[in-house]
């Protein structure tokens, strides 16, 4: 029995000392997930989606007290607050509008999204059953 026994530790050992070592080199190469970019990477970059004047449209956060903001290039601007050298003069689910000295910009919160209306399917003819 304690030969028996012996036997399963040293397979136990030599199973975790070949398999074990592989799955924690690999997980380390992923690094953590949660880890804050490093200071090169956190550098936000032009998005695709931002207007000529530069501005891009994030979030807009409209709530029932009569408070609306709305998050354009990474800050958040109250309405009638003021974002570089434009303010934000009005907002809507969908799209923010700025006043500036460019003229106006209207941004939107989803730019390459488009609103079409649905076309009903005909029915589709049921399959005769043959038996």
């Amino acid at each position: 029995m304690a030969d028996r026994l012996k036997r399963g530790q040293s397979l136990l050992i030599a199973t975790l000392a070949m398999g074990g070592a592989a799955p924690v080199a690999a997980q380390s190469a992923l690094g953590d997930p949660m880890r804050p970019p490093s200071a090169a990477a956190a550098a936000p970059a032009t998005p695709a989606s931002a207007t000529p004047g530069g501005y891009s449209l994030q979030t807009i956060v409209l709530q029932p007290n009569g408070k609306a903001l709305a998050v354009i290039n990474g800050e958040t601007v109250a309405l009638g607050g003021s974002i570089g050298s434009a303010r934000l003069v009005k907002l809507s689910d969908s799209e923010a509008v700025l006043q500036g000295p460019q003229g106006r910009e209207v941004l939107k919160l989803t730019p390459a999204a488009g609103k079409r209306a649905s076309v009903a399917l005909p029915p589709r003819p049921q399959a005769e059953d043959k038996r």
